[in-house]
């Protein structure tokens, strides 16, 4: 089969899950305890007055939701009139948006983890068992934008093992509008992603990617008449989420929320390591290690565990996928059925 055949068809079946799981979220989902969603709503609109500095910057995810809507909406005046003038279609443009974008970087994990040496089969299941996570359903299903954050950390560790200098101009330049602790997987990037894009390539890269989130941080500042040193203070704020972020980490309710985000299916990584775990770990090495060192570093600041942590999924999708490839406990996923061989002549 075709390269680009394969990965049209893993896309299709990524959308197809997404889409199908996070319907549910999308149509009865309450708004009145979401701070988050009335927000990048509001910032779709176009209103950025009264939005959290924490989000407001965040822009590619509302502005693109937005230019899906207007031709949703049109639809919507024709089938649904009662609803065209309300936050329908823009929930609708946000859901289709986060489920496509998800989609792909569902894509990224899958190549990565054939990369590393994981079987196709093995690759699509580790994909899976990332897009059905509780925070994929989260994420495609409402007006957020961690899709497009999961979408940067996926082509960082893509192309920081393939090699690929358009995967990593990419996350350069998406990841300061994703958001902003993008900041902390710089480091990694000029460490682990020279291979794919020197050091000076990378740095004029983030120089023009942090021009332009300037820009787009000024322009909204002057919309709303805010302080040029506010957003220095919110990150100062953030650090005020340690101690609290290390309590919760440390108890039972934090064992918990990190156990929910790839839910049962940490339970084969167990297996695994009953077996020779180490095995299993060694061919994502120190970049699989660093990598997790940032998503801790998030999930520290944000004092939101489970969510941040989801941004391990490249790692954890490589380190399934292998050991559904190699470990003796799941030979029987790969052995043909009788019925399937060829007949002898």
């Amino acid at each position: 089969m075709g390269h680009w055949r394969q990965l049209l068809l893993v896309y299709i079946l990524a959308v197809g899950v997404l889409a199908g799981s996070a319907y549910t979220m999308y149509v009865h989902y309450d708004f009145s305890h979401s701070l988050d969603t009335r927000s990048y709503l509001s910032m779709a609109r176009g209103e950025f007055r009264g939005v959290s500095i924490t989000r407001r910057y965040r822009v590619v995810v509302p502005a693109v939701a937005a230019a899906v809507a207007w031709p949703v909406e049109q639809v919507y005046a024709r089938i649904w009139p009662q609803r065209a003038a309300t936050d329908w279609p823009l929930r609708l443009a946000f859901y289709l948006v986060n489920t496509l974008v998800l989609a792909g970087a569902g894509v990224l994990l899958f190549r990565s983890c054939v990369l590393y040496g994981a079987s196709p089969g093995a690759a699509v299941l580790a994909m899976l068992a990332v897009l059905t996570s509780r925070w994929a359903v989260y994420t495609a299903g409402l007006p957020l934008v961690d899709s497009l954050y999961l979408l940067v950390f996926a082509l960082a560790f893509y192309g920081a093992r393939s090699g690929s200098a358009m995967a990593l101009a990419a996350c350069i330049l998406l990841g300061p509008h994703a958001k902003e602790s993008f900041i902390f997987l710089v480091p990694w990037l000029l460490w682990f992603g020279h291979r794919a894009l020197p050091w000076p390539r990378q740095v004029a890269l983030l120089v023009v990617s942090g021009v332009l989130a300037y820009a787009v941080r000024h322009w909204i500042d002057a919309q709303v008449g805010a302080p040029p040193q506010e957003s220095l203070n919110n990150a100062l704020d953030h650090l005020h989420n340690l101690t609290y972020s290390l309590r919760r980490l440390l108890s039972v309710k934090g064992a918990g929320e990190i156990f929910s985000i790839f839910g049962f299916f940490w339970l084969p990584l167990l297996a695994g390591w009953r077996g020779g775990g180490a095995h299993w770990w060694q061919p994502v090495g120190r970049g699989g290690a660093a990598l997790l060192a940032v998503v801790v570093v998030h999930m520290l600041l944000s004092g939101d565990l489970g969510r941040m942590g989801y941004l391990a999924a490249p790692v954890f999708a490589v380190v399934l996928s292998l050991l559904l490839t190699r470990h003796p406990l799941f030979r029987w996923l790969w052995v043909t059925p009788a019925s399937q061989l060829p007949a002898e002549s």
